[in-house]
């Protein structure tokens, strides 16, 4: 290119001289332009040729690279092949192991049918024999009655006539009469029955005094631990106070913090939080809100899990959630100088034993006892009376309606419609008259394995029942000549059943059913 514009940079001078004249200068300069023409187009050529070369090489790189992306893709195309083939391998073996499962299963429950079968057949012919049996009693029945009949010279529709008669006007006479003295006794004996059975259930539960106060103490090991509690200007007392809501009085009682405040749960929760400072040893305002906040956390789970365990001690099932946490909160209060939820369960104790004496439903009233109080555990203060607001929040969790009117009438602000409010009422004020509660842990336990060897030794063929490690196992003795080996499988799962749709336990209960065979002889 360069050329080839020196070319005609060169023609523009020819003509140029040309206009002016100079031929002789127009020859020289023709010849020149001719020759760097012909070197300007072989220059050109080789660029070609070498350009054409060079792009041979880029597409033979470019085939090259090709050819190995393409390797590349290939090998991992049967990697991905060989992967997913082991897999459907895998689950193929998978698939014949279930098969062979789903076989044996299979075989079993035919053998089983084949077994049923039998029994049945067997108990088709017992059957006929027991058909067989009736009619010859009834036939010998028969039998003596016309013996009877013959002798008497009367039918029996005659003969049981003329008893009947002669018996009416004697019974109602002497009915009148026993009537007469079963309502005068009843009207001389009504008071001191009542009086009894109020006695019988007071002496029937036991109570300790259980004073609740507005102030706890929190000991420490020594006073150096005051200073840094207390931080620098006050810093970390402030702190904890406005965290718990409680006031951390620090005086000069050795060793000891006092934490005064009237709400029980955040007495707690300052307890439990300043231990866990004093432990760890880092006490710093941003250390104390994170562990306050953790603290109330663990009570919140805490009073769920006491609510819990009080229905399960109790023996109360199907409580709504909301509810069950209203009856953990209960730990942290008080009622007239005993712990709230002691009373309750005092109140349900004597409820259900009450109830009991009076031929009623024991369950309900021990589930009316224990929810009694539920409206002095409200998250906000309601203006209204806590029996009222007890009753409103049992209608709210769809409890039933003389669980609610015992609720909302024992302090007489509703008036009474089932015979379970004034059991309730009365309950509350044996329970209210004298600080305390009761120990239902271990007379629930004790209870429990009784009821527990009482259910299975109701079963035919049970000799004998022992509840062993803390009612997580039934040990059932049978009878060999009146219970087969076969009889003890049902017997066992009958058991199960029958204590999973019964009862209330924690955790779970194993039923081994055990049947032996002993020979005896005696050398002599």
């Amino acid at each position: 290119m360069e050329l080839l514009t020196q070319a005609l940079v060169l023609q523009s001078t020819m003509v140029t001289y040309l206009a002016i004249g100079g031929a002789s200068l127009l020859v020289g300069t023709g010849v020149a332009f001719f020759i760097m023409t012909t070197v300007a187009k072989k220059k050109s050529g080789n660029l070609i040729k070498e350009a054409e070369v060079e792009a041979e090489m880029i597409k033979q790189q470019k085939i090259l690279q090709a050819k190995e992306r393409f390797l590349q893709l290939k090998e991992e195309h049967e990697k991905l092949i060989n992967e997913k083939n082991s897999k459907l391998n895998q689950r193929e073996n998978e698939v014949k192991q279930k098969e062979f499962s789903i076989t044996q299963k299979h075989e079993d429950v035919e053998r089983k049918k084949n077994e049923m079968e039998s029994i049945r057949n067997n108990l088709n012919v017992q059957l006929e024999i027991v058909e067989k049996k009736k009619e010859e009693l009834e036939r010998s029945h028969r039998m003596q009655v016309e013996q009877l009949e013959t002798i008497s010279g009367l039918s029996a529709e005659e003969a049981k006539e003329q008893i009947v008669e002669s018996l009416k006007e004697e019974a109602k006479t002497e009915a009148m009469s026993l009537i007469n003295e079963i309502v005068d006794e009843a009207k001389m004996t009504a008071n001191k029955d009542a009086k009894n059975i109020v006695i019988k259930t007071i002496q029937r539960v036991a109570s300790e005094t259980a004073i609740e106060n507005a102030v706890t103490v929190f000991h420490i090991e020594s006073d150096e631990l005051k200073g840094r509690i207390i931080g620098r200007e006050g810093r970390n007392i402030r702190a904890l106070e406005a965290a718990t809501g409680v006031e951390v009085i620090v005086d000069d009682t050795p060793e000891a913090i006092i934490l005064s405040a009237f709400d029980p749960v955040r007495r707690e929760v300052a307890r439990l939080s300043l231990h866990q400072l004093v432990t760890d040893g880092r006490i710093h305002p941003a250390r104390i809100e994170e562990v306050v906040a953790k603290t109330k956390r663990q009570i919140e789970e805490e009073i769920i899990e006491v609510g819990k365990r009080t229905a399960i001690d109790l023996g109360i099932h199907g409580l709504h959630p909301e509810l069950t946490r209203m009856v953990g909160k209960m730990k942290y209060r008080s009622s007239y100088g005993q712990n709230l939820l002691q009373h309750s369960r005092e109140v349900a104790n004597l409820c259900a034993i009450m109830a009991t004496e009076l031929g009623l439903n024991a369950k309900l009233a021990r589930r009316a006892g224990l929810l009694h109080d539920i409206g002095k555990v409200p998250d906000d203060e309601p203006e209204i009376p806590h029996a009222v607001f007890g009753m409103k929040l049992a209608e709210k969790y769809k409890e039933k309606a003389e669980i609610c009117n015992a609720i909302g009438s024992h302090h007489d602000e509703v008036e009474m419609t089932t015979l379970l409010a004034p059991i309730v009422q009365v309950c509350d004020a044996i329970s209210g008259a004298r600080p305390g509660a009761r120990r239902e842990v271990v007379e629930s336990y004790i209870k429990r394995l009784k009821e527990l060897e009482a259910m299975a030794l109701s079963y035919p063929g049970v000799l004998k029942t022992y509840a062993i490690q803390a009612g997580r196992e039934l040990r059932v003795i049978v009878g060999s000549e009146k219970v087969t080996d076969k009889d003890a499988e049902s017997l066992s799962f009958d058991i199960a059943k029958k204590i999973q749709d019964e009862m209330t336990y924690p955790g779970q209960v194993k039923i081994t059913v055990i049947r032996e065979t002993r020979a005896i002889s005696y050398a002599k």
